[in-house]
């Protein structure tokens, strides 16, 4: 298994598919590399191809606001995609891409061992916890795969778009942080 600096030099000059001809930089991921949850969207956006970082835009603001919800920052979780270029118009990733990219996010999770995968909106879900997930009816529901138990949100550029979902979100955000506590040891300061 590569280590995080071979990983992310491979990632950094990737040329697997042709989202590697039309981007501005790779987002390979950001946050702690020994987190115990990580956070995992579809693929990169304007602003995230501009600066490399992953989340970084006006969808990226309300993900920090959810996370501050429950008392989560950047520092305690990990962020990455299922794609780490900007699919042309932000449009969703192709299968092709995924599949082209997905070694990197299964390398990413080998590495850290999270005990918590939030998968933020459908492409995500499709991808990490069933093909034939329904956002809209299975978001906040637990599934467990390999060890990890994984969950699914609205993107956050879905609650930007739809305010309506933020009640459900808020509940959603609720279940995740009720789950860290139940299982994760390093996750939150211990509590006095």
């Amino acid at each position: 298994m590569k280590n995080w600096d071979e990983l992310e030099a491979e990632c950094l000059s990737c040329r697997k598919c042709a989202l590697a001809d039309t981007r501005t930089n790779v987002v390979f991921g950001d946050g702690n590399r020994q987190a115990e949850v990580m956070f995992v969207g579809e693929g990169p956006g304007e602003q995230e191809d501009l600066t490399g970082k992953p989340f970084v835009g006006r969808a990226g603001k309300l993900l920090d606001d959810m996370m501050a919800i429950i008392d989560l920052d950047r520092t305690r979780v990990f962020i990455g995609n299922m794609v780490k270029c900007r699919p042309p118009q932000n449009r969703d990733p192709l299968n092709v891409e995924q599949e082209a990219c997905i070694g990197y996010l299964r390398s990413q999770v080998a590495l850290i061992r999270p005990k918590i995968i939030v998968c933020l909106g459908r492409v995500a879900a499709m991808k990490l916890i069933r093909e034939d997930f329904k956002i809209t009816r299975e978001h906040g529901q637990w599934f467990q795969k390999a060890g990890v138990w994984m969950t699914a949100l609205y993107h956050p550029a879905a609650l930007l778009r739809d305010p309506r979902k933020r009640p459900d979100t808020f509940e959603d955000l609720k279940s995740i942080q009720a789950k860290i506590r139940e299982i994760c040891l390093h996750t939150y300061p211990q509590e006095e």
